[in-house]
């Protein structure tokens, strides 16, 4: 398993809410990191900020141009195929009362919502999108492993955790 360090920033005070955040958070992005399947330097840095709407939506205006809170943003340290050698990976925000509606509608935990944010945003950072079908199909499935491994459900589907591995494997095949 590749070693990461995960620096956690709660830049809001609505995270104490959600005891053991901070550890959820960490465990979530090393988990992506180690079955995204790419090389990253050990040692290599992501910084995650647990904020709220009003700075996921500054921060999405500056950099997207949508003045709207989100739920998670994700800024790439430098392009995919400089991961190997770099000791900067990126930055994850995660936004918790978009977070927490979510989970909400959705009737998830927020702990587990909260880990599938940051495991999408990691995978972002390691150069995963969902910008077409295919991509977004692999991404997912990605996901999807990752979240079983941690004891999460399928966040994509009303399947128990114990039928999520065959989607897993519907989805891989070419």
């Amino acid at each position: 398993m590749t070693s990461v360090v995960v620096d956690v920033i709660a830049e809001t005070p609505l995270w104490v809410s959600l005891p053991g955040a901070e550890d959820l958070v960490e465990r979530a992005a090393a988990a992506a990191v180690a079955a995204a399947g790419v090389v990253v330097l050990a040692g290599a840095e992501i910084s995650i900020m647990l904020a709220d709407d009003a700075r996921l939506r500054e921060l999405n205006r500056e950099w997207r141009g949508q003045d709207k809170p989100t739920n998670v943003l994700s800024f790439p340290a430098v392009p995919p195929d400089r991961l190997a050698t770099s000791p900067l990976l990126g930055d994850i925000a995660v936004a918790y009362e978009t977070a927490r509606r979510e989970a909400e509608a959705e009737d998830k935990a927020l702990p587990d919502h909260l880990v599938h944010l940051v495991v999408h945003g990691t995978l972002h950072l390691l150069g995963h999108d969902h910008l077409d079908p295919v991509e977004a199909q692999r991404m997912e499935a990605l996901e999807i492993r990752v979240l079983a491994g941690l004891g999460i459900a399928d966040p994509y589907g009303d399947l128990p955790l114990d039928e999520a591995a065959p989607a897993i494997r519907m989805a891989r095949t070419p």
